[in-house]
């Protein structure tokens, strides 16, 4: 009798001892935890103007596709800034028409002035050689010579003048560009007061309503984009070292059970969790008491149709005798 409970003992011994290396060996090839949360990219929408809202053509928790419209701001002020910047390039570019008219005319003026003081100085030159030997009266002389003085004058007038207008031309250039960027400025402003998605997905925490005052670049809500899903495990550090990039990951997700979802890891952390966190631990006391910590493990989740939500819990199960190609 004391034999058959003995050999029983041992026996129960023995399927315990068995049953603890199976699940450590299994434990070890399939590392698991249900530390892990679904992610997914999320946009949140800003308007780039500031302004007030005159209509909201979503509603919470709405698929939407890139380019659906969203909101629209009220663009009174916007279209009129627009027209204003309209009237500003076209009475720049009048302004500098008129310039160009005025020089075309100034031209003309320069090269007369040019052509009437190279006569007057042959003159002068030709009144001044006869004077020298006695053949032209000094009243011929003061005449030739008063003559020549002022179609200098006329010709320096005119040269003047045409750099003037010249440099008003350019000037009221500069203006058209100026004016050219405002009214650009002015356009987009204006375009920016429809809002539009940026990405297919669904719309969250949506508190906004016609008649609220929005500012330019504040977030107003946010779109979950529908493109990319994926798993952040917090694995130990133990059960690290059998893990690999691309091997094949099983998740299942506590808001969806009996819903097969497969992955591959995509990619370890290069620090623990709590390293990032606002306040770390101090392990410098003399109280230290060794923690395992746990690191982030990046799962791309496999194209599906489930119906998954960003922060989902959910347990991974990383099979590291596998590799995904």
């Amino acid at each position: 009798m004391k034999s058959f409970k003995a050999i029983s003992v041992a026996g129960m011994l023995a399927a315990i001892a068995v049953g603890l290396f199976l699940f450590w060996r299994h434990e070890e090839r399939y590392p698991s935890t249900k530390d892990a949360y679904i992610g997914a990219n999320i946009i949140y929408v800003a308007a780039q103007v500031t302004g007030q809202v005159s209509k909201v053509s979503v509603v919470e928790n709405q698929a939407v596709k890139a380019g659906d419209l969203l909101f629209t701001i009220d663009a009174t002020q916007f279209s009129a800034s627009v027209d204003q910047a309209k009237a500003d390039l076209d009475s720049a570019i009048q302004q500098a028409q008129s310039y160009s008219t005025q020089i075309t005319a100034a031209q003309a003026s320069v090269e007369s002035a040019q052509s009437a003081y190279e006569t007057a100085q042959k003159s002068f030159e030709r009144a001044k050689a006869l004077a020298s030997t006695g053949d032209l009266a000094q009243a011929s002389l003061d005449q030739t010579t008063s003559e020549f003085a002022q179609a200098s004058a006329r010709l320096t007038t005119s040269q003047s003048s045409l750099l003037a207008l010249q440099s008003g031309l350019a000037a009221k250039q500069d203006d058209i560009l100026s004016s050219q960027a405002a009214l650009e400025i002015a356009q987009a402003d204006l375009a920016w007061t429809e809002v539009y998605a940026a990405a297919d997905g669904w719309i969250a925490n949506l508190t906004l309503r016609p008649g609220s005052s929005v500012s330019a670049n504040a977030p107003q809500f946010s779109i979950v984009e529908s493109s990319d899903w994926w798993v952040d495990a917090n694995f130990k550090e133990t059960s690290l070292p059998r893990i690999r990039p691309g091997q094949p990951v099983k998740v299942q997700v506590d808001m969806l059970p009996g819903v097969a979802i497969t992955g591959k890891v995509a990619s370890i952390g290069r620090g623990s969790g709590d390293t990032f966190s606002l306040l770390p631990s101090e392990n410098s006391s003399g109280n230290w008491v060794k923690v395992t910590r746990r690191f982030p493990v990046r799962v791309e989740l496999d194209p599906t149709d489930a119906p998954l939500r960003v922060g989902g819990s959910s347990k991974v199960i990383v099979d590291t005798t596998g590799m995904n190609k």
